[in-house]
C-alpha cells in the first residue's frame, strides 16, 4: 500500500509539474506574439475607429497641441484588416500578389495606420463611388502609382456585386508594359486611370550632334505627351522619384535638355528639380481650381546598406521608427521641391496638396514582396535578386488610398 501511495505521489508531482511548465509556456508565447503582432489598441484620449460610421470622420483631440498629422503616427495590429484579399481582385499585377505567389504569412496585410492626435474614417467603397460618381481620377507616374491605382481598383471594386460592369474602356488587359489603362465602374460612370510618366516630363529624341554618349534625353522644360490625354481629370494624383538615380539615368547614357540645348553636366538633383518647376508652371497654366491636384510623395525602398544588398525577405513587423528615414539624407532632394516650389509660383487658379507618405512608409520593410512577386508556380525569387521597392497588395499602399478617402469625406478635396 505504501508503495502505490508512493507510486501515486510521484505521478501526481510530474503531473503537476506538467501543468507548470505548460501554464508558463503560454503566457511566455502569447507574451512574445502580443509583442510581435499586437492587438489593435486604440491611441490613448482617441475613440475607436467605428465600422462605415461617418459620425465624426476626423476627430481632433480637445487637448491636442495641434492639427491632425495625416502624416505622423503608427501602424497599428488590426484583425479587421485587410479590405480586400488578393485572389478576389482580378486588377493587379501578378507581382504584387504576395500570398498568392507563396508568402506563408499575410501579417503585412494587417496593419493600420493611425495618424497622430486623430482617426481617419475606415474606407467605404460605396461612399468613395458615391464621392467619384460622373468623375474622372487619374494617377500619373512610375510603377509606385501603378501600385496605388491597383490598390484603389481592388478597394473600389470590392463593393460591386457585378465584376463585369467595371472594364478596360479600350479592351486591354492589365500588363506592366501598357502605358496608360482606363477603367469604368459603369454604374457611377466614373473612370480610375493610370499613365506611365516615370519622370513626368517628356523623354525626347536626340537632335543632331549629340555628344556620343548620350543615348537618351529628357526635355526638362517640356511636359509629358501623355498630358493631353489626362488635363481634363477631376483628381489628378501625380508622383515620381523612384528612376531619378544613377542607375536608371546616367547608367542608361540618359542626359538632359533645356531648350536646344543639352546638359551633359547637369546634376541628377537639379535635373528633378526643373522637371517639378514645369510640372508646377504647367499645372498653373492647364489646370483650374475646380480640379484637385495632388503630389503623392516618394515611396522608400528598403535596399538597406546599398541597392546591391537588397534584403528585406526577412522583415515581417513594422519598424517603431525609421533609422533609413535618418539615415538617408538624399530624399531630401526629392522632398524639398515639391514642398518649396509651389509657393514661388503667382497663380490664383492654382491649388493643390501634398500626400507625404514617405515617413509611415519607411516604417513598413515588411511589405515588399521581396521573393515572392514570380507567380504561384515560379517559386521564390533568388535571395540576390528581392524586390525590396514595390508593396504587396493588399498591403501598403491601401493605407494611401485610406488617406485619400479620409481628405475627400473631410472636404479638403472636391
Amino acid at each position: 500500500m505504501l508503495k502505490t501511495l508512493a507510486n501515486s505521489c510521484v505521478f501526481l508531482s510530474i503531473f503537476l509539474a506538467g501543468i507548470v511548465y505548460y501554464v508558463c509556456f503560454y503566457i511566455t508565447c502569447s507574451d512574445n506574439v502580443a509583442r510581435d503582432f499586437p492587438p489593435q489598441q486604440p491611441l490613448q484620449g482617441v475613440a475607436p475607429i467605428q465600422e462605415n460610421s461617418l459620425q465624426d470622420i476626423i476627430q481632433i483631440l480637445d487637448d491636442a497641441e495641434g492639427e491632425c498629422h495625416w502624416d505622423e503616427g503608427d501602424w497599428v495590429w488590426d484583425e479587421s484588416y485587410p479590405l480586400y484579399e488578393s485572389r478576389n481582385c482580378e486588377f493587379l499585377d501578378q507581382a504584387f500578389r504576395c500570398s498568392e505567389n507563396g508568402r506563408p504569412n499575410n501579417s503585412y496585410s494587417k496593419w493600420r495606420w493611425q495618424p497622430k492626435n486623430c482617426n481617419i474614417p475606415r474606407f467605404d467603397a460605396v461612399t468613395m463611388l458615391e464621392k467619384l460618381r460622373n468623375r474622372r481620377l487619374v494617377f500619373v507616374g512610375d510603377s509606385m502609382g501603378r501600385n496605388q491605382w491597383q490598390s484603389l481598383l481592388c478597394m473600389l471594386s470590392s463593393a460591386i456585386a457585378e465584376k463585369d460592369s467595371i472594364y478596360e474602356v479600350n479592351g486591354n488587359k492589365i500588363t506592366k508594359h501598357t502605358g496608360f489603362l482606363i477603367f469604368k465602374f459603369k454604374s457611377y460612370n466614373c473612370t480610375v486611370e493610370y499613365y506611365r510618366s516615370p519622370f513626368l516630363v517628356m523623354q525626347g529624341q536626340l537632335p543632331s550632334g549629340a555628344p556620343e554618349k548620350v543615348e537618351m534625353l529628357l526635355k526638362l522644360d517640356v511636359m509629358d505627351s501623355s498630358f493631353v490625354q489626362w488635363r481634363d481629370a477631376d483628381i489628378l494624383i501625380f508622383n515620381t522619384g523612384y528612376w531619378w538615380n544613377h542607375c536608371k539615368i546616367k547608367k542608361r547614357g540618359c542626359y538632359f535638355q533645356i531648350g536646344d540645348n543639352v546638359k551633359t553636366d547637369m546634376s541628377i538633383e537639379s535635373a528633378y528639380r526643373k522637371s517639378i518647376e514645369t510640372l508646377f508652371l504647367w499645372l498653373s497654366k492647364e489646370v483650374n481650381s475646380s480640379k484637385t491636384v495632388i503630389f503623392r510623395t516618394y515611396a522608400p525602398a528598403h535596399y538597406r546598406d546599398r541597392e546591391s544588398v537588397r534584403h528585406c525577405h526577412l522583415k515581417m513587423k513594422p519598424e517603431i521608427s525609421s533609422s533609413l528615414m535618418l539615415s538617408s539624407p538624399s530624399w531630401a532632394y526629392l522632398m524639398n521641391p515639391i514642398i518649396e516650389l509651389p509657393s514661388a509660383i503667382d497663380s490664383e487658379l492654382f491649388s493643390w496638396e501634398i500626400m507625404n507618405v514617405t515617413q509611415m512608409t519607411a516604417l513598413r520593410p515588411d511589405g515588399h514582396p521581396s521573393i515572392y512577386y514570380l507567380g504561384a508556380t515560379a517559386g521564390p525569387a533568388p535571395l540576390k535578386e528581392q524586390d525590396c521597392r514595390h508593396w504587396c497588395l493588399p498591403g501598403i499602399p491601401d493605407a494611401w488610398n485610406e488617406l485619400l478617402y479620409a481628405r475627400i469625406l473631410t472636404g479638403y478635396l472636391l
